[in-house]
């Protein structure tokens, strides 16, 4: 990094986000050179962790940096890698390698500060507010504090653990992992307010946090290509783009306002879904023998999750990836929280229905189906839920909002309540001792 004015002093908060490069193609690596000595390192030629070629499951989840400048792009089909880079080395999975590297990464990072925020297997933030104390003795001309401590952390995971991160510096998250992610590898990066609008607002659209393929593309289509351009929009506009939430949000973010908040736990779940790639394309011929099958297992599965963690969700989406790897989704929200597979999967029908056999269906259009997923969103506690069941019960007791119930109705509500929360434990219990279906409802035992 080029030495210039060093922002972080005008900032009582300071924070890092720090990001692996191309995290499971470098752990496999490492792995691969400490298992074979001499042997090519994986980063410096065209390779990528991807499945077999001759799976329809494969599908690149890691490149190197040589691969990259053959277009390869992370998510796209082995089989279409290969046909840009018919030399590709590609190598599978090892989950194991990545938790055991991503455990070391985050025991690294933590001597360094004691609020530590991990977001995923690769990448956390950590809070360095206040510390500069703790490593004047680093300072130097060409590395003034915060970027000392960079340096050390970077230095430290490459001369240790044999590969290398990229980190963001600034005093909120949003700036620090925006910074993180500009030139790699092995780089440090700083994203301080007074510098937005050179390092920032040049950047594509598509390039800010959050932005997604699809928010991209409606907004280069009324004008707004760069961060800047939305930046100096007027905010009404945005709003009638993309709703006042994602404009609001894209507005902000594009100002540089995020969060400064770093937590020592996981964020919570924003959503819960799972999705599977068909052994056979679905079509329309096959889709009511096919589809019930696959929505029930999804459905099931998204409801012992939420049950898993005592939440619940109210918006229902339903995706599907077609024959030409285009992914095309639909939702709806509930009119009351829900977390039982019985009613996810009935709204996931009425989505799957109207999305592959509607009058613009899939279907119609002559496409098949690869993946279905069924994910549910909007995540509560459940103290709503209790709420609205709490009302239905006041309604069919003749009371209202302003009426105090009826004590016994009161206390039978509440016995329902514990009731089914202690079903619900004992199922979970048995089904994590003696397997899945152990319990199952209704039985055709005589």
């Amino acid at each position: 990094m080029t030495p210039g004015t060093n922002f972080a002093d005008s900032y009582t908060n300071i924070i890092f986000h720090i990001d692996v490069n191309s995290a499971f193609l470098s752990w496999s690596a490492v792995k691969k050179l400490k298992d074979e000595p001499g042997s090519i390192d994986l980063r410096t030629v065209p390779s990528a962790v991807g499945g077999d070629v001759k799976s329809r499951h494969g599908i690149i989840t890691a490149k190197s940096i040589p691969a990259k400048k053959y277009g390869i792009v992370t998510g796209e089909p082995v089989v279409k890698a290969l046909q840009k880079c018919p030399d590709l080395i590609l190598i599978p999975g090892d989950f194991n390698t990545y938790r055991e590297y991503s455990r070391a990464f985050i025991e690294i990072i933590s001597k360094y500060s004691p609020v530590v925020q991990q977001v995923s297997i690769d990448e956390a933030y950590i809070d360095m507010s206040g510390s500069r104390n703790l490593f004047a003795y680093s300072e130097t001309d060409e590395y003034p504090f915060p970027l000392n401590v960079a340096k050390m952390i970077r230095d430290e995971i490459r001369n240790t653990l044999g590969f290398t991160v990229n980190i963001g510096i600034s005093c909120n998250k949003l700036l620090a992992k925006m910074a993180s992610d500009f030139q790699k590898p092995d780089r440090t990066h700083t994203l301080f307010p007074e510098e937005i609008e050179t390092k920032m607002w040049p950047l594509p659209i598509g390039d800010l946090y959050g932005c997604g393929k699809s928010t991209a593309s409606r907004l280069m289509s009324v004008g707004i290509r760069t961060i800047g351009d939305a930046a100096t929009s007027d905010p009404e506009f945005l709003y009638s783009i993309l709703g006042e939430n994602g404009g609001g949000y894209i507005y902000a973010s594009a100002n540089g306002y995020g969060n400064t908040e770093v937590s020592e736990h996981y964020e919570d779940a924003k959503s819960y879904s799972n999705e599977t790639t068909l052994s056979s394309d679905l079509t329309a011929d096959s889709y009511d023998k096919e589809i019930v099958p696959v929505l029930k297992h999804l459905s099931a599965s998204v409801s012992r999750r939420l049950k898993r963690d005592h939440v619940y969700g109210q918006t229902v989406t339903v995706s599907v990836k077609t024959g030409n790897f285009k992914r095309h989704s639909c939702q709806m929200k509930g009119s009351d929280l829900i977390d039982d597979e019985n009613t996810i999967y009935e709204y996931a029908k009425i989505l799957a229905d109207k999305l592959l056999l509607g009058d613009d269906g899939l279907f119609i259009r002559g496409e098949v189906v690869r993946l279905v997923g069924v994910g549910v969103s909007k995540i509560d506690d459940g103290s709503y839920r209790q709420l609205s069941l709490f009302d239905v019960m006041s309604k069919e007791q003749g009371t209202s909002r302003n009426i105090q119930p009826d004590k016994n109705v009161n206390e039978e509500f509440e016995k329902k309540i514990e009731k089914q929360k202690k079903l619900d434990k004992m199922s979970e219990a048995i089904d994590s001792r003696y397997g899945k279906g152990t319990i199952f409802k209704g039985s055709n035992l005589k």
